[in-house]
């Protein structure tokens, strides 16, 4: 239905990210999910790519063309190594696969070290929720230690720096360990439950390590991807483009990181502004700029202040009490001549306060008159109360709605979802019956 096209559309833009980055298992479960939400002639294209892609990879995998990988993904070819020597010892370079290597673009080929293939053999052979043994810290270690220990593999296994196959998943691995240890209730959960705690088995959303919502981070539950982390963890510093260490133009460092197999790069840059006379002009700009955010605070303040100063010396007579339904109290029924809403009053009370009695005398309704503010205040309790009631209803219509949808809109009965969005809530209707709420 139309109202599920904007989540289906997103669900394929995530499909066609998880397809560009060679995870078709994933691809096809968020294009499947866009279907179910909202079929669409681009998605149903997708998924035709997808499941012919996956066809082709199962038929080429069964005639062993290549060897596979630890956790079964089949590599389309086999690796040759070219000794070259160097200062710090022999280095391998890998041809890689017909897919590319784990951190680089299809084909090219990346040098990496024995040690370095070691480091991340040894990642990928944990599970990937044995995070104290991807990190190689004990289960009672302290916060700092976690820390070092991340230090030192994120920089081993940093795309940028590590070719061997499989550094890509090995780094996101170890990402998504220290995200979960160094966060004390992630930690606490991870140590009773021995499971990913922000999986959906967890009682959070269910994602892979080292992806937030998206999958490419950047979601909106607080979880960064790994090069954030990398990139917040090493103060804003990285690897430059020729995989060093680099400054900018402007003098600030620069970070640039590779993740997934189809290469996705990213480049961040941070200025620098100079010595203390260039801070001293930054905090005085600042503080200008704050002065000026608060100036229309103080003006309203100041203004609120000299209009109460009559009020502060003048003998005022309190209004007159008043209900919305009738009873043998509040005898007497009004309408109010704005939006013409009924309630009740004392008639004797109402009669005897002297400055409604002259405006009721003079029959008619003067503005910033004592019987005009009176019904004014009347009518803005009276829609202040309906839009209560009205945005309590829309909340609770939502959920009735979410609960009938479930999680990917598998086996909803859409009729009854479409009855529940039709459902009108009365005091809506009556604020737009009064003008107050658009249609």
């Amino acid at each position: 239905m139309e109202g599920n096209k904007d989540e289906a559309i997103k669900c394929l833009s995530i499909a066609q990210k998880y397809k560009d980055a060679g995870n078709l298992p994933s691809a096809r479960k968020f294009c499947q999910k866009s279907v179910n939400l909202f079929s669409t002639p681009e998605a149903a294209k997708l998924l035709e790519s997808i499941e012919a892609a996956e066809a082709s990879g199962s038929s080429s995998s069964s005639t062993g063309a290549g060897p596979s990988t630890s956790n079964g993904n089949a590599q389309g070819s086999s690796s040759s190594t070219e000794t070259h020597p160097s200062a710090s010892g022999a280095k391998h370079r890998s041809t890689g696969s017909v897919n590319g290597t784990a951190g680089g673009m299809g084909g090219e080929k990346r040098e990496f070290t024995a040690e370095q293939l070691k480091v991340v053999k040894r990642v990928k052979a944990c599970k990937v929720t044995e995070y104290y043994e991807i990190l190689s810290v004990k289960k009672d270690c302290e916060e700092a230690e976690i820390k070092k220990a991340y230090r030192k593999l994120a920089l081993a296994l940093h795309p940028d720096k590590n070719g061997a196959p499989g550094a890509d998943e090995a780094f996101k691995s170890v990402s998504k360990a220290f995200q979960v240890l160094s966060d004390p209730q992630k930690r606490a959960a991870y140590d009773q439950s021995g499971s990913d705690p922000e999986s959906r088995f967890g009682g959070m959303s269910s994602r892979g390590p080292g992806f937030s919502a998206s999958p490419f981070g950047g979601g909106s539950e607080g979880e960064m991807s790994p090069e954030d982390l990398f990139n917040m963890f090493f103060g804003g510093g990285g690897m430059a483009m020729n995989g060093g260490f680099g400054g900018s133009p402007f003098g600030g460092p620069v970070f640039t990181a590779s993740f997934g197999p189809g290469g996705f790069r990213t480049t961040r840059m941070r200025t620098n502004t100079g010595g203390p006379q260039a801070q001293q002009q930054g905090e005085g700009a600042q503080g200008r700029s704050l002065l000026m955010q608060l100036l229309p605070l103080l003006l309203l303040i100041a203004f609120s202040f000299l209009s109460a100063i009559p009020d502060m010396f003048s003998t005022s007579i309190p209004d007159p009490r008043y209900s919305f339904s009738p009873s043998s109290r509040f005898n007497v029924e009004r309408q109010t001549s704005g939006l013409g809403i009924k309630y009740h009053v004392n008639g004797p009370e109402f009669q005897n306060h002297r400055q409604i009695a002259a405006d009721i005398a003079g029959g008619t309704h003067r503005r910033g008159s004592t019987l005009s503010r009176f019904e004014g205040q009347v009518e803005q309790v009276y829609t202040s109360n309906l839009y209560g009631e009205c945005q309590r209803g829309v909340e609770r219509r939502q959920r009735r709605r979410d609960a009938e949808v479930g999680l990917f809109g598998v086996g909803t009965d859409w009729e009854k979802v479409k009855a529940i969005e039709a459902e009108k809530i009365e005091s809506c209707e009556e604020l737009k019956r009064l003008g107050v709420l658009k249609s």
